[in-house]
């Protein structure tokens, strides 16, 4: 294997891990900024100027805490589910692609760690995998709350993959690949899917609140009937793992929305920007674009958290299961039957 390819890699790598969690820490600070605005206060502001040090100084603390391990928990389980929670949330950034591949000193880098041809699975393999992180977290507290909380999460996540799995059947049929590239590809300009699958996103979208715990879907975490939920007895950066994957869960959930409906880096006028600026600074730009959707996903989550009630969970379940499947099966007998038409025809 060609070292140079290996050491471009583990600089993407190392790049897209570093930038996932500078997202989730600043993403802490804007979710405090963004509630202190709607409901007319200021948040943060004490820590360097307009608050913009608050996500280090949280670090420090986090770091500075002591660590606690209770004495009746499973030790090696207790102290496995955060990072597992973390892993798995960070190695979902593999197979998104950042941008169109950029001209460095006459070598042309793809910004894509991996362009796998089943990129679609690889994602949904680890949404699946991440609820093991809260679920091993969980029972190895040997708390009740922080068991209820892990079922309810493990329930929840089983019940809102069936309708995004379906959601995006109906994508699939359209782009006939699962390769997150070659679907970003085919958006190119303004041929975004989301024209074409508006009902598809919007129940991928739903769901994504649902795969990420976050409100009105964030049941496992329910402050007023479970304490704090899965990390009830976590404290320092035990809990920090698992206030970090939250976030990085939706850094990439929105990532992912972006890459398959809203166009990933595309965007009207790509061409013009690519004839007058050449091979280098124009995939750069569609990157800055591509963040910048994912900028725009991320402030919607925050504003759903601090707008829309928290759901009962009969209402959650109901809602995934009697909802969300059927109007997914729906759309993809419609998809299908339009696709059939115009092959007809």
């Amino acid at each position: 294997m060609d070292s140079a390819f290996v050491i471009e890699k583990f600089i993407l790598v190392a790049v897209i891990f570093g930038i996932s969690l500078v997202i989730a820490m600043y993403s802490t600070y804007a979710e405090r900024k963004v509630a202190a605005y709607l409901q007319d206060r200021l948040g943060p502001d004490r820590a360097g100027p307009f608050g913009i040090l608050q996500p280090l100084a949280d670090g420090i603390k986090m770091f500075m805490k002591e660590e606690i391990i209770p004495t009746s928990s499973n030790r090696f389980l207790f102290i496995a589910g955060p990072g597992l929670a973390l892993l798995c949330a960070c190695i979902g950034t593999a197979v998104i692609p950042w941008g169109s591949p950029v001209l460095i000193a006459g070598k042309t880098i793809p910004l894509q760690v991996s362009d796998i041809n089943v990129g679609v699975l690889y994602i949904f393999g680890v949404v699946s995998l991440g609820v093991y992180g809260v679920m091993i977290g969980g029972w190895a507290s040997n708390n009740k709350y922080s068991l209820l909380s892990a079922i309810r999460a493990a329930s929840q996540n089983i019940s809102y993959e069936i309708a995004m799995g379906l959601s995006i059947i109906a994508l699939l049929l359209m782009t006939n690949t699962l390769s997150l590239k070659e679907i970003v590809g085919q958006q190119h300009g303004l041929n975004w899917n989301v024209w074409y699958q508006p009902l598809g996103f919007l129940i991928f979208m739903v769901c994504s609140f649902a795969e990420t715990n976050r409100a009105p879907f964030d049941l496992p975490e329910c402050e007023t009937e479970l304490i704090g939920g899965y990390h009830t007895e976590y404290s320092s950066m035990k809990l920090g793992f698992y206030l970090f994957a939250e976030y990085i869960n939706m850094f990439v959930s929105s990532a992912v929305m972006a890459a398959l409906y809203w166009g990933g880096y595309n965007y009207p006028g790509m061409d013009y920007v690519a004839a007058h600026l050449g091979p280098t600074w124009a995939p750069l730009i569609g990157t800055a674009v591509f963040f910048g959707k994912i900028v725009m996903f991320i402030f919607f989550f925050m504003w759903v958290r601090w707008t829309i009630p928290r759901f009962r969970y009969d209402q959650l379940m109901n809602l995934g299961w009697k909802g969300l499947i059927p109007l997914a099966i729906a759309n993809i007998i419609i998809t299908g039957v339009v696709i059939a038409i115009i092959e007809k025809f």
